[in-house]
């Protein structure tokens, strides 16, 4: 079959319009996939069997995981050549992974120089949550990394308020923070907008910036079409860590700043102190009843407003690790601060000690307040520049590495049962041989 021929002669870029684009998954993929997800979801293993029984035409119902000794039994079946090759790669894959986080240079082992490529993305799309309060300081916070990262064009998409404006402090940090263009569109809408283009608004290729329930979800549907930045930021969380020394005001005003934002989020004190405990809760019942966000208040605390009384500072970091909260502070004394850090697994972001609020980080302490939550903690970090760029490996390869590690390549690539890979290397190797001899 001939090569599609794709001629651009005569044609300027940019060439979107010209270059043929990977067909997205039809609603066929689409439902079957949400359709087998929920059912792993709801049954477990049960679907798990069923559904490879059904596309694969294999019974697992003897068990899922491959045990130890069928994994011995593999290794000692195994050709001595494909365990030396496996065992080369292998060892070359960490070696240069090792590397990866070092300052930016060339790699170089046995003969192949790896180069450490680093590009921003073209487009940026930003979303700064509206409705029940304006966020100028979030503004800030996704344009300055996009900024740091080099990206071109940076676009903001903010809901309107009821006379269809964009409040004068939003625009103002859109200004400040060098945003190219700014959309009065909210919600999942925007999302959309931003990940696919429309006649206004052209599509991005990383969106960031947190929402509601329904921009979180937005974020995760749309995944793949376009790149989502830490994790998918959605309604605000904290967790404080207290103990028996810290200030009860302190504490119940921290949990207060975060349940503040609204429903769908959470607050939850843990601690192992039952006095601290109550002492908390009084003073949370009289900021609530004080506050003019009453509603926003009692509808997050109503829900997911939680005090947690463990055994020990172990087993409250043990909580804490479970959440993953959005914030965590660990509100304790002296060097006890150090213990409980030392022992955090979990957590978009970390506030240590009595006079480091998530408020200081919100704002003005320099890392980024757009942060994982829905448990994304686990494996997510907060909003940084990295998340606006492209990270490109370029290899060189000599010939004396050709011949060192070039049969290698041939036994991996025969064992794969791709022939075309290992000719590629093969007749790199005899070309060799023929200028040898």
């Amino acid at each position: 079959m001939p090569l599609r021929v794709l001629d651009l002669r005569g044609k300027e870029p940019p060439f979107d319009d010209f270059l043929p684009r990977p067909a997205a998954p039809g609603a066929d993929v689409h439902d079957a996939v949400a359709r087998i997800l929920a059912e792993v979801h709801g049954e477990g293993d049960v679907a798990i069997v069923r559904c490879t029984a059904e596309f694969d035409g294999v019974d697992v119902s003897n068990g899922l995981r491959v045990t130890a000794e069928e994994i011995d039994e593999a290794v000692a079946r195994a050709d001595a050549d494909l365990r030396g090759a496996l065992k080369v790669a292998y060892d070359r894959i960490v070696a240069y992974h090792a590397e990866e986080g070092t300052p930016p240079g060339d790699v170089v082992d046995g003969g192949i120089t790896v180069s450490h490529l680093v590009r921003p993305v073209d487009r940026a799309g930003l979303y700064a949550p509206g409705g029940r309060a304006r966020y100028p300081s979030t503004v800030l916070m996704c344009a300055a990394p996009a900024r740091v990262a080099g990206v071109g064009s940076i676009a903001l998409c903010v809901p309107p308020g009821p006379d269809g404006r964009v409040d004068d402090a939003t625009l103002c940090a859109a200004a400040v923070a060098g945003v190219d263009e700014v959309y009065r569109i909210g919600g999942a809408q925007a999302i959309g907008a931003l990940a696919f283009g429309t006649d206004s608004v052209p599509a991005a290729d990383v969106i960031a910036g947190p929402g509601n329930a329904y921009v979180a979800e937005a974020k995760r549907q749309v995944s793949g079409v376009v790149g989502v930045a830490s994790a998918f930021s959605g309604p605000s969380e904290v967790v404080v860590v207290a103990g028996p020394s810290a200030p009860a005001a302190f504490a119940a005003i921290d949990l207060v700043v975060q349940a503040e934002h609204g429903p769908d989020g959470l607050a939850w004190l843990v601690t192992w102190d039952d006095e601290l405990l109550g002492a908390v809760a009084a003073e949370v019942d009289r900021i609530v009843a004080a506050s003019p966000r009453r509603a926003d208040l009692e509808a997050t605390l109503v829900s997911a407003g939680i005090a947690c009384l463990v055994d020990t500072p172990a087993h409250a970091m043990a909580v804490a690790n479970i959440v993953a909260p959005e914030h965590l502070q660990l509100m304790v004394s002296g060097g006890e601060a150090d213990t409980l850090l030392a022992q955090v697994r979990n957590a978009g972001a970390v506030f240590v000690g009595e006079w480091s609020p998530a408020s200081m980080g919100d704002y003005v302490a320099g890392p980024n307040h757009v942060l994982p939550t829905n448990r994304t903690a686990r494996f997510a970090s907060a909003l940084r520049a990295d998340d606006f760029r492209k990270h490109v490996h370029a290899v060189r390869v000599t010939p004396d590495a050709v011949r060192a590690l070039g049969p290698y390549v041939v036994t991996l690539a025969e064992i794969e049962g791709l022939p075309a890979h290992a000719d590629s290397v093969r007749r790199r190797l005899n070309a060799l041989g023929e200028a040898e001899s």
